[in-house]
């Protein structure tokens, strides 16, 4: 039996699942362990050893805000033969093989040199600071101002993938969201980011949002060095944090890209959403030094934060190459 289900799940890959069902094949993701493939497999799949390289093989792909993420996805779309075009102001931190567009996504209308017949755009910008106005400009009046500019060329696009974050989720109190809760964010950048989304999805092109939590890998080590240095503490209560590596941000986003039949919403995140002080209590036994105790000795001990789901992801076929923190994190120590 396990080597019919393998074979169902390499003909997924490699775009011959209409043999079946894809509703049958989607259940039987749930029974499949994502550790029976080891994760240099996984990241040889993303990086072209899967069958996502041929599809939309010569289509030109523009990535605006070319940075951590950005940047990550322009290697594996480079190493499939992809035409990649990178947005951002330093063009000289561009990846080998990414052809530069130097400037600000605010002056769209004056970006040269800029590609001809964009087919492919994932929108990726940061703010420079974090107040208001820098996220309306990166998140809003950014994303109005490239699109204008792909319209106004005649850009066939296929697809406009948009990256935001769990942050339009208002919940803290432990529970589970997904697509299909309600955006009700507390603070000034979720309901940016949500009017970010509307902008999109009022345009007229294909798009997809792709709402990323924490994202952490190799130079954003923060949380690490945090232990390492025992200045981590744990609340009285379980504090859940979601997190995804960031070559699963990336890979998500090239699956994204060429998915033939994309939801218009998926939720970023890796498979196991965990209280903060259980990921700190791992690393500090990984690096071999004293876990921090549970602390706020009289305060309330109930749940804090939220708990994403990204069930909808892995269902569209996305593998994750680091499933939860303990494989992320095991690979940066």
């Amino acid at each position: 039996m396990s080597a019919t289900l393998w074979e169902l799940r390499l003909d997924q890959d490699c775009k011959t699942s209409s043999l079946w069902p894809l509703d049958f094949f989607n259940g039987l993701l749930d029974f499949l362990p994502h550790t029976t493939r080891p994760v240099q497999a996984r990241w040889q799949d993303l990086h072209g050893g899967g069958g996502m390289e041929a599809e939309g093989a010569g289509e030109v792909v523009l990535i605006a805000g070319c940075g951590y993420v950005g940047s990550a996805l322009a290697r594996i779309l480079v190493k499939q033969e992809r035409e990649v075009w990178g947005l951002r102001r330093r063009a000289e931190l561009l990846p080998d093989g990414v052809r530069a567009v130097h400037g600000d996504v605010l002056e769209a209308d004056d970006l040269a040199p800029f590609p001809d017949s964009v087919s492919q755009v994932v929108y990726a910008i940061s703010p420079d600071t974090r107040d208001v106005e820098a996220y309306r400009r990166a998140y809003v009046q950014g994303l109005e101002r490239l699109l204008e500019r792909l319209e106004r060329d005649g850009s066939p696009l296929a697809r406009v993938v948009l990256v935001t974050s769990t942050a339009v989720y208002g919940e803290r109190s432990g529970e589970w969201v997904d697509e299909e809760t309600p955006a009700e964010p507390r603070d000034f950048r979720g309901r940016i980011l949500l009017e970010s989304e509307e902008v999109l999805r009022q345009a007229q092109v294909p798009g997809v949002i792709l709402r990323l939590g924490g994202i952490y890998g190799p130079g954003r080590t923060r949380t690490v060095d945090r232990v390492r240095n025992s200045e981590a503490q744990c609340g009285p209560g379980p504090a859940y944090t979601n997190r995804i590596h960031r070559d699963d941000a990336a890979g998500a986003l090239a699956h994204l890209l060429f998915h033939s039949e994309p939801r218009d919403l998926y939720v970023g995140v890796d498979e196991a959403p965990e209280d903060r002080c259980v990921v700190y209590r791992w690393l500090a036994d990984a690096l071999g030094v004293p876990p921090p105790d549970r602390g706020g000795e009289g305060g309330p001990g109930g749940a804090t934060g939220k708990r994403c789901s990204s069930r909808r992801l892995q269902r569209s076929g996305y593998r994750f190459v680091y499933p939860t923190f303990r494989e992320g994190y095991a690979a940066l120590l």
